[in-house]
């Protein structure tokens, strides 16, 4: 798909100048950094260099001072605590969090994860049910319940206090419970407003060890569960975030839980060098299978389990479950592919609306997040049960999902979200009516050049201004995700060295070359490409990100493509 490219705009080369002076660094890290909203030495450390003492005060949070005073009365009196989480990895890593950090402080703890089959998302007149058997007097959510009104009446009649921890967009009011931890709730002054729900939960407890006076390097010790569910639940990585991520990513690399042990071992990254991409894309969709398709229990004993034998044989259940996970995305991704090119007019539908009865509704958001890069348009697939459907959504940048969800809410049972990603449950014969609705709100708030998939570039460069030192610097701005992504460059007029091939499945390497510098290049999934690239004639422009790689002790520069345009 032809992707338009955004050049930087330019900066004041004397700012640029004086930053690459007072950091030690080249002017074009410089002008990235400035790029990234650095504006000064001050803020560069801060991005380069972010600490833990960064992190804003938990008391900025609305209703924290209410939390940590209703947990400390639970944690005193050996009330029975039930965390309710959410059964994907942001919820099922909260889950695990809350469960350890409590217990160690002396709490009476159990926990529940919905079923998503028969409970679906959020907290469930069943789940509140399960904490009366069990003589809960306070529950704690993650990763849920900002919507939930009806269930916190219900837990409230039947004598529990909650205490909603959640991160997703709340409607018009409030549930009515004991106390709601949400930076998204609009009188919340709390600073960074894009935690993920193990974010607001590691904050909650940062709270609530200050209002005990104990000391939070204990606690810091949990930063790799933090860091699992904010790199999963693909939050942006800036601001807070992004030192969570950081010091929970040396967490993981390092961790004593048997559970996440195991996860490295199975997916082959014991003793790597860890990235967000392994997590994302390895570690992430191991402990999300059994909650898609099976009981998200499974995955939360692998996180709280100090039991070594019991956490690899787990973990290799998930490995098991993973791959029976991707068996069904790839029959549903055919089967939707086939769907969009028969019976969706691109044309005149800006929004993707699919439903089937043969779908699982456990995978159907990883599908939708598929088709939305195959086709460049938001994307809703509901999985119909009888006369209901339960349906996930994906988006572009140009759409917000939960404002569109919302203008539809008449044709919809229920729905939350938030910009690129939610949910959503409807009646099979209103899909008609919803699918024409939503349309009618993209047409109105998406033109043309929004369905155009864009390549945004950092800097334009010649060959000869980078070398190892500037991929090290860029590895500085680690870790890359939403809202930080590895610095993209663009270089033109270079030329093919030797003969382009391809490697692995439809992989493009190749050698390119301007000037006196030469450089190994690796296109993956750029197959199609390798047809272009073989004219002796031909000039490529190329976007790609610089990296370092290791071959058999030796280091190289090598480019990973991004984009490619032959002339």
């Amino acid at each position: 798909m032809e992707r338009k490219w955004i050049f930087p705009p330019g900066g004041d080369e004397q700012v640029v100048k004086e930053l690459a002076i007072s950091m030690e660094v080249t002017p074009l890290v410089a002008r990235l950094l400035l790029a990234r909203g650095v504006k000064n030495a001050q803020e560069a450390r801060l991005f380069l260099d972010p600490r833990m003492s960064d992190c804003h005060d938990p008391f900025t949070m609305k209703d924290m001072d209410i939390t940590v005073i209703r947990l400390e009365k639970a944690l005193r009196e050996k009330e029975r605590i039930m965390i309710y989480g959410d059964y994907d990895v942001d919820g099922i890593t909260g889950t695990a969090l809350l469960w350890r950090s409590l217990s160690y402080l002396g709490g009476e703890v159990s926990c529940y994860l919905p079923n998503r089959a028969r409970e679906g998302y959020g907290i469930s007149p069943g789940g509140i049910e399960e904490a009366q058997k069990r003589g809960v007097r306070l529950l704690v959510s993650v990763d849920c319940g900002i919507t939930a009104h009806q269930e916190v009446e219900l837990a409230r009649s039947l004598g529990i206090d909650c205490i909603i921890t959640d991160h997703h967009e709340p409607k018009d009011s409030l549930p009515q419970a004991a106390a709601v931890l949400d930076p998204k709730r609009q009188d919340c002054g709390y600073q960074f407003k894009e935690l993920a729900g193990v974010g607001v939960a590691y904050k909650m407890l940062q709270g609530l060890y200050r209002h005990l006076g104990l000391d939070e390097a204990q606690l810091q010790e949990n930063l790799d569960l933090v860091a699992l569910g904010t790199l999963a639940d693909i939050v942006p990585l800036n601001g807070e975030n992004r030192v969570l991520a950081k010091y929970g990513l040396e967490k993981i690399r390092s961790s004593a839980k048997p559970g996440i042990r195991a996860l490295l071992e199975v997916t082959g990254l014991t003793g790597k060098p860890l990235d967000s991409g392994q997590i994302v894309f390895m570690l992430a969709p191991r402990i999300n299978a059994v909650g898609r398709i099976g009981e998200a229990d499974t995955a939360l004993r692998l996180l709280i389990t100090e039991n070594q034998d019991e956490a690899f044989a787990i973990a290799k259940t998930l490995d098991q479950e993973n791959r029976k996970r991707k068996e069904i995305d790839d029959q549903i991704l055919t089967d939707a592919v086939g769907m969009v090119k028969q019976r969706v007019d691109l044309d005149q539908e800006m929004v993707i609306v699919l439903e089937s009865e043969a779908w699982h509704q456990g995978v159907i958001g990883i599908v939708a997040s598929r088709l939305v890069e195959q086709f460049y348009r938001p994307t809703i697939l509901i999985a119909v049960d009888g006369d209901k459907g339960k349906g996930s959504a994906r988006s572009i940048a140009a759409f917000h999902l939960h404002e569109a969800l919302k203008g539809c809410q008449e044709h919809l049972l229920g729905f939350g979200g938030h910009k690129y990603a939610a949910g959503m449950s409807i009646e099979a014969a209103k899909i008609p009516e919803f699918r024409r609705k939503v349309n009618q709100i993209a047409r109105q708030t998406l033109t043309s050049e929004d369905l155009i998939p864009s390549q945004v570039l950092d800097a334009l460069v010649d060959l000869d201004e980078v070398d190892f030192d500037t991929a090290r610097s860029f590895a500085k701005f680690a870790p890359f995700g939403p809202g930080n992504r590895h610095p993209v460059l663009a270089c033109q007029q270079l030329r093919v060295v030797g003969s382009p091939y391809i490697v692995g499945k439809n992989h493009l390497k190749f050698k390119v070359k301007q000037k006196h510098r030469v450089f190994d290049t690796i296109g993956f999934s750029f197959g199609e490409s390798l047809e272009e690239i073989e004219d002796p004639d031909a000039s490529l422009d190329m976007a790609f990100v610089l990296e370092e790689n290791e071959w058999q002790g030796q280091k190289k520069l090598q480019l990973r493509l991004k984009d490619i345009k032959v002339r």
